[in-house]
């Protein structure tokens, strides 16, 4: 694929910042999004691999625990290829690609092969970590100045070229990279060349992820803690008296749910609003898709209930799903919200009032209560006989609806509009990290969701494997289904949205 001049192809070298993908920069991302090709290393945050093109190829190019996926000249020769092809290459590197990124050797490969390039900076994990365990790099009272070194020179090196006695008498921060395994050389090194032993040391792991770590000590003492710990890679080393100040700056991994493990069963189209509501609260995320939701095997139900829209009083959605897929179905016949015409709405619960809005429909009806019950009382407050009613509905749908309203006198016609599948089984890793004890909390937002879960992992093996865990569940039809399976539900919150039960999540831990 070409792209516009580019027809001998470009690289672009893409500082994906320390670990959070909200860092990357606003550049990053639009090369991200032009890209044919994605070269990816180990500390790059995969989740950023999304704004890739469908089309791109993605390679990992990283290297796990010391040990290299692929050499450097390996790295440097595969991206001039895919760039001789006239592909655009994104080489996305963990924090910025000039900072201990060996971008500057990659940019010498590009030039020598005469492929031009863009370097994209990236926030460096020396200033995101810090940032993230609430140290000030610099700070007006303490210090001016601040070094980044590298805590792992290059092994064939005869002597270090590090300036051990200028960066031990100042009185600056000093942040070393890579350097966890060679803590005892590096602190002996500061200590031996003047540096107090009582100068303060924190150890960033995992910097800006929501696994982050810190360990703080001294020089005298921390390498033991370390050692007594076993604190690994990846990490950044922070020597100075700025790191006094994270006992009152600490900021992000002290909220709620800190190095909390939640489990999202929500269907892989509906996580990311929940997962992201958890994240800023703290928590890791493990998602688990219990539903996928495709299109209706046939749509002859939901097309003649089109054909025949006119004729309609109501139109009840009941979900976000359900909405989606009424206006795909309604654009495929190339008509759009001005065919319901007279038709009035009810929705059920505020995401799906919010849905429909974006379509530019206001709700007649938006019951209190949010489920099906909530829509029959309101109902019952209105004259429904003789009313024709459209209900498009999930092939699993409660028969609630359809049921209460015909013996209120109405015609109600409810063709599905989506399935609700199960997938192909449960992602190992989160059979892993259940039996592993990193979840501790498990969230059922439908009871389809605690079902499906139980249809895939086997209902005594569910219980195994959530034994100790914290159950959450929205709403009591949800919770009932938890309490036939065996579980015990511990959180329920009164109002049946992402957001309270974020807040009785936050909540719990909090006590």
């Amino acid at each position: 694929m070409t792209h516009g001049f580019m027809t001998h192809g470009f690289v672009y070298l893409i500082g994906a910042g320390p670990g959070d993908p909200g860092l990357i920069t606003v550049r990053g991302r639009e090369c991200l999004e032009r890209s044919d090709v994605v070269l990816y290393d180990y500390l790059a945050n995969q989740r950023l691999l999304a704004y890739a093109p469908p089309h791109a190829e993605l390679i990992y190019a990283g290297k796990v625990g010391g040990s290299h996926n692929r050499e450097q000249g390996q790295i440097n020769d595969l991206m001039v290829a895919k760039a001789r092809e006239g592909k655009v290459v994104a080489r996305l590197k963990g924090g910025d690609p000039f900072v201990f990124g060996r971008g500057g050797e990659e940019c010498e490969a590009l030039v020598a092969a005469g492929i031009p390039f863009e370097i994209v900076p990236g926030v460096t994990a020396g200033i995101g970590a810090a940032a993230y365990a609430g140290i000030p790099l610099t700070h007006r009272d303490v210090t001016t100045s601040v070094a980044f070194v590298t805590g792992h020179e290059h092994p064939d090196k005869a002597t270090s070229e590090i300036d051990w006695e200028r960066l031990s008498l100042g009185s600056g921060t000093v942040v070393f990279y890579m350097g966890v395994k060679n803590l005892p050389q590096i602190t002996a090194n500061l200590m031996r060349h003047g540096r107090d032993p009582q100068t303060p040391v924190a150890l960033v792991r995992w910097g800006t992820h929501p696994e982050q770590e810190v360990l703080t000590g001294t020089l005298a003492d921390i390498a033991g803690k370390a050692a007594k710990l076993s604190f690994k890679p990846p990490a950044i080393t922070i020597v100075g008296e700025v790191v006094r100040l994270r006992e009152t700056l600490r900021w992000f991994d002290n909220r709620p749910l800190s190095g909390k493990g939640i489990l999202v069963t929500r269907s892989s189209d509906q996580a990311g609003e929940f997962a992201s509501l958890l994240r800023e609260q703290g928590a890791i995320v493990h998602e688990c898709p219990t539903i996928s939701i495709l299109p209706p095997d046939d749509h002859a139900g939901m097309d003649a209930a089109i054909a025949a829209l006119s004729g309609f009083d109501w139109l009840i959605l009941t979900s976000v799903n359900a909405v989606g897929h009424f206006f795909r179905r309604l654009a495929a016949h190339g008509l759009d919200s001005r065919a319901i015409g007279r038709c009035r709405v009810a929705t059920v619960g505020p995401k799906t009032a919010a849905a429909i809005r974006a379509y530019g429909i206001i709700p007649d009806l938006v019951p209190a209560d949010y489920k099906a019950e909530g829509v029959i009382a309101l109902f019952r407050e209105q004259e429904m006989l003789g009313k024709k009613i459209l209900y498009p509905r999930a092939d699993r749908a409660r028969e609630t609806i359809p049921v209460e309203l015909t013996a209120l006198g109405a015609e109600v016609v409810a063709p599905v509009a989506y399935r609700n599948a199960l997938p192909d089984g449960i992602p190992t890793e989160i059979v892993a990290a259940l039996e592993a004890g990193r979840i501790h909390c498990a969230t059922f937002t439908a009871s389809s969701t605690v079902r499906n879960l139980a249809a895939l992992a086997g209902e005594n093996r569910l219980l195994r494997l959530l034994d100790g865990v914290v159950i959450a569940a929205i709403g009591p039809i949800t919770a009932a289904s938890c309490r036939e399976l065996g579980l015990e539900v511990h959180l329920e919150p009164e109002t049946y949205t992402l957001e309270a039960m974020v807040a009785a999540i936050s909540r719990h831990w909090r006590r």
